[in-house]
């Protein structure tokens, strides 16, 4: 299924279309591109979430990078990248109620992750082959932290969120993200 989910993917700029030949080329040559045990790279899979009226998204303020971001994780095995989303989704901002806004991902990015420690670990620099969706929830849930990767979920105004993100890199990223949010 991951497979013909990107291959079905239109890339919106040139980023996107050599992302998109090299996860291509990464998932048909690595049986454990689904997998955290693939040292170089592997699949995983993000989320804006929206408000109902689309002027708010919901960001965790992630451990490892020291800012606030989009919510997601590793595939782990699973080929259903929105069944991945949603779960982490849930899991990172305590939500029960979250749907997609749409059902295919908006946005294709391979993400360099530098090498950090998680839960007392060594993690080596690797790429992240990351799909990103949009999901939509009720700002009105209560909203819980996951101590072991965030340690606050807060909703931002869309068009303010930028000022509390200081992980540089994902600022073109978000701000792609964005705009589609925007046009829907």
């Amino acid at each position: 299924m991951h497979i013909k989910t990107i291959e079905n993917y239109k890339p919106k700029n040139n980023q996107e279309k050599a992302d998109k030949l090299a996860m291509l080329s990464f998932a048909k040559n690595n049986s454990d591109s689904l997998l955290r045990t693939n040292l170089i790279a592997h699949f995983t899979n993000s989320a804006i979430i929206t408000n109902k009226t689309k002027t708010k998204v919901l960001f965790a303020y992630h451990l490892i990078y020291k800012s606030w971001g989009w919510v997601g994780g590793h595939n782990d095995g699973n080929p259903n990248f929105l069944e991945v989303v949603l779960k982490e989704a849930t899991e990172e901002t305590g939500i029960k109620e979250v749907k997609p806004l749409l059902k295919e991902p908006v946005s294709l990015d391979n993400i360099l992750v530098s090498n950090h420690i998680k839960n007392g670990n060594y993690v080596g620099d690797h790429i992240h082959m990351n799909l990103t969706y949009l999901l939509v929830a009720d700002e009105t849930e209560e909203l819980i932290i996951k101590p072991d990767e965030n340690s606050g979920v807060r909703w931002f105004d869309i068009d303010d969120v930028l000022n509390y993100v200081t992980e540089e890199r994902m600022i073109y990223i978000y701000k792609k993200v964005f705009d589609i949010l925007k046009k829907l």
